[in-house]
């Protein structure tokens, strides 16, 4: 390293800390669909600037949550099957992987935080925006604690997006049971040490939040 680079510690940008509380907001579904998000309202909520909201909602539009276009300001991406069913084919893949990853090659602490994880995770059954966000830190725990970089950074930088889906998945007490349970599945077959069966559960896990997704999004259009 070169004697004149002197790096600093990194921390996240103001726009990059405002867009992670939007986006939240909008997988909580404080923000509706199609709902327009006005600067000024925004800038006096978060005592920021409107060029700091305007980058903010830059960040989310790289994200896929908002659309800004130009004259009518940005407002909330509406909810789309196709992105859905996309998003959760490849995310699936993804936390598949990770998780025989994590079977095969990971520690007993490992093992034991992701038990201890799933049943902090039930205690959150009750309420569907903390189960949704507990199901979401225990996914970005696996694919850190799984140990391929590259599945860790394509799941964080989709984060949001799958999260505004997968809480769609879990809007009900029952579904969120049956994630429950498949979640303890997903556990034991870590703690074994059975790598073909932790990809097989979490992948399952994936896709019935997709089909419970879609049969949400259809629900609502019905009403």
């Amino acid at each position: 390293m070169s004697a004149r680079f002197s790096p600093t510690a990194i921390t996240p940008t103001l726009p990059l800390q405002v867009a992670e509380r939007i986006g939240q907001g909008i997988i909580d579904e404080q923000f509706q669909p199609g709902e327009r998000l006005k600067e000024v309202e925004l800038a006096l909520s978060f005592g920021v600037s409107r060029a700091t909201i305007r980058e903010a909602l830059r960040i989310l539009e790289n994200r896929g949550l908002v659309n800004i276009l130009p004259q009518r300001g940005a407002r909330v991406t509406e909810l789309s099957p196709k992105e859905l069913e996309d998003l959760f084919e490849i995310r699936a893949a993804l936390l598949g992987v990770a998780s025989r990853r994590l079977a095969e090659r990971g520690t007993d602490a490992d093992r034991r935080y992701v038990r201890e994880a799933v049943k902090a995770l039930e205690a959150s059954l009750d309420d569907a925006t903390a189960y949704a966000r507990a199901s979401a830190r225990l996914v970005g725990d696996i694919t850190r604690l799984a140990g391929n970089e590259q599945i860790d950074s394509y799941i964080t930088e989709l984060s949001q997006r799958f999260g505004r889906y997968a809480r769609l998945g879990l809007a009900s007490r029952e579904r969120r049971d049956e994630s429950i349970a498949t979640w303890r599945k997903l556990a034991r077959a870590i703690t074994a040490r059975d790598g073909e069966s932790a990809e097989a559960v979490h992948r399952k896990l994936a896709l019935r939040n997709l089909a419970a997704g879609l049969e949400e999004i259809e629900r609502r259009k019905a009403r």
